[in-house]
Order: C-alpha cells, then structure tokens, then sequence
C-alpha cells in the first residue's frame, strides 16, 4: 500500500466505527469540500501573509479528508487521478512556454 491508501483506509475505518457512510453520498462530500475550503480561505482574510498556520494546517487536513472520502465513494484512485490530470496539465501548459507565466494554456 502506498500512503494514500493507508490513509483512505484509515478514513474508511474512522467513518465506519462511527456509521456516517449514510451521511457521505457524492452531493454531501462535494458540499462539504466547499464548506471546508471556505474555512481555509478565511484563514487568510484581512490576514495577508499573517495567518494562524496550526489553523490552516487543520482546515486544509478537512479539505483532503473530505477530497479522498469523495473519490473513494466515488470508487476512484486519488493518486491515479491526480497524475492523469497532472499529465492533462503539463501537456496543456508545456514548461518551455508557460515557466514564470501565469497565462491561460490557450494563450501561451
């Protein structure tokens, strides 16, 4: 096992113990990602560079643990996933273009 799996395992035996897999259809994880991604961006509001970061430490752990419980109800593999879309990204922003640039894939 690789360490996203110990840790999507350790969420499914949390979630279990616990019985809220009734709780964590696709609709409600997704609405949860966005509560909780909301509550790592007040993490930085009125702050600029000065932020709490055990506090954005815990808001962001919220935001994976609700990314990793969605694609695993979704039956997805999280790192299979994210490398497919790296790969997507780096074919759409090519380094010898985009390195330094901010500009959108169809303008480079």
């Amino acid at each position: 096992m690789n360490r996203v799996e110990d840790v999507t395992q350790e969420l499914r035996d949390f979630v279990a113990e616990r019985d809220w897999s009734q709780f964590h259809s696709p609709e409600n994880l997704a609405k949860s990602i966005s509560i909780e991604s909301g509550e790592l961006l007040e993490c930085f509001q009125w702050s600029g560079t000065d932020y709490a970061s055990a506090d954005v430490r815990d808001e962001l752990a919220d935001v994976l643990t609700y990314c990793l419980l969605l694609a695993d109800r979704l039956g997805l593999d999280s790192e299979e996933i994210v490398r497919q879309k790296l790969q997507r990204t780096r074919e759409k922003y090519p380094a010898d273009k985009s390195r330094g640039r901010s500009t959108k894939y169809d303008r480079l």
